[in-house]
């Protein structure tokens, strides 16, 4: 299939009708992530966008990013298995919506949708409680093994519970894993 000037206008179309404001999919390296984060910032400030909701925007995106950047280091793949889909849109009553979705082993997976149901039934003040239980836990240095400190720290800036799926692929044990939160 060839990518054609009608084919831009109908995902240009796309995009304005979801509202989005930055998209992303493809492998992901440290000095993207960067990038597309200054991006995201300088876009989000232009619009007025108050400091603090500026930088919690900006801190779930690097959280989420960095999290399949180090997720698909730690399993090894390849540039085509590491690719992420990244997507900042603006959502109702003046958020945001940060989504991001990568390549999954299935059993890691449902691991984390478990993490994220848990984290969903937790209000402000327990999140904050399990912040501060996740804090004086002893960290793991083995790249890939987050989804802890940084899921809690997502949970809390969201003004909305986390939403995520796991979508299975063929064959191989594989999922698309995507998760949503509205800042």
């Amino acid at each position: 299939m060839t990518f054609t000037t009608t084919s831009l206008i109908s995902l240009r179309e796309f995009f304005s009708e979801y509202q989005i404001l930055i998209c992303f999919n493809g492998p992901i390296s440290t000095t993207l992530i960067g990038e597309i984060g200054s991006a995201i910032k300088e876009h989000i400030e232009s619009n007025h966008t108050p400091e603090l909701e500026v930088m919690d925007v900006f801190s779930v995106y690097i959280e989420m990013s960095q999290n399949i950047r180090n997720y698909a280091i730690s399993h090894g793949f390849s540039d085509a298995e590491s690719s992420a889909t990244v997507v900042i849109a603006a959502a109702d009553a003046g958020h945001y919506a940060v989504c991001a979705g990568n390549l999954v082993e299935m059993e890691d997976g449902k691991v984390l949708l478990k993490r994220i149901r848990e984290l969903a039934d937790c209000d402000k003040a327990a999140l904050k409680l399990l912040y501060k239980q996740q804090l004086r836990q002893p960290h793991s240095q083995a790249p890939g093994q987050g989804a802890g400190l940084g899921l809690i720290e997502i949970a809390r800036r969201s003004t909305q519970p986390m939403e995520a799926s796991l979508d299975p692929l063929e064959p191989g044990g594989r999922a698309f894993f995507s998760l949503r939160a509205i800042i």
